[in-house]
């Protein structure tokens, strides 16, 4: 019987099993695992109704690299970093990246993410994202041409003319515009399929209530992010 770790494959063979409602003696045989194996790894990760592969993935990874630092950490010198305890750094990054994919953004997407977040200029060239990731300018490319496209950074070229990735206040606002305008073109695609199913059919009443309920927090999201704008990143009145 095969030991060692669950690799990422055969973690989305579980998900793929569960998804299809098959029995965790069924995953564990088609996978050549303990059935206890099985069990453990979804009870530990979201349970039946919430095992993501990519998330489950990437907390045993984290949970792997504190217990090598644990092992490895020598008391009372906890490394520095711009007067920053860079363990606990690298503990609230896995955390915020974490929360990231679940929200649904793929893992290398959300981990560039959190790193332009956690920069105190919320500014990173292509270089300095490679170096922070340890991965392949290729991936970083990759994942900022995603980000760009959701309307979640922006991109400047600065006097050396080197490409800068951007977060900021105003960046998270269009973020939310943006996917504000994803859910009014799903209101609009669902009220296409109303005239091609027939009004009145129980399928075009279906998707007329999808439209209508779309459309209802569409609005809501674009109210609430211009209040939030006006009231959040107001000037404060100068004194007189």
């Amino acid at each position: 019987m095969p030991g060692g770790r669950l690799t990422q494959q055969e973690r989305q063979q579980i998900a793929l099993g569960l998804a299809d409602g098959l029995a965790y003696a069924e995953i564990a045989r088609r996978i050549d695992r303990p059935t206890s194996t099985i069990t453990r790894e979804v009870m530990r990760n979201g349970g039946p109704g919430g095992y993501r592969a990519d998330l489950a993935h990437h907390a045993t990874e984290r949970r792997s690299r504190r217990r090598r630092q644990s092992a490895s950490r020598v008391p009372g010198a906890a490394p520095q970093a711009g007067g920053r305890d860079s363990e606990a750094m690298r503990e609230y990054e896995e955390a915020f990246t974490a929360n990231l994919m679940q929200s649904g953004l793929p893992r290398m997407m959300a981990r560039a993410l959190t790193a332009l977040y956690t920069s105190d200029g919320g500014t990173l060239t292509a270089s300095e994202l490679v170096q922070h990731l340890q991965v392949s300018p290729a991936s970083v490319s990759k994942a900022m041409a995603f980000l760009e496209g959701q309307g979640l950074i922006r991109r400047e070229r600065d006097e050396g003319r080197r490409e800068r990735y951007i977060v900021d206040n105003d960046v998270w606002y269009q973020g939310m515009i943006a996917a504000a305008r994803s859910n009014a073109e799903l209101a609009r695609l669902a009220r296409q399929g109303v005239t091609v199913l027939g009004p009145g059919s129980p399928a075009a009443v279906r998707l007329e209530n999808i439209a209508r309920f779309v459309d209802f927090v569409a609005e809501s999201i674009v109210r609430a992010a211009e209040q939030a704008r006006e009231i959040l990143y107001a000037e404060p009145p100068k004194p007189e």
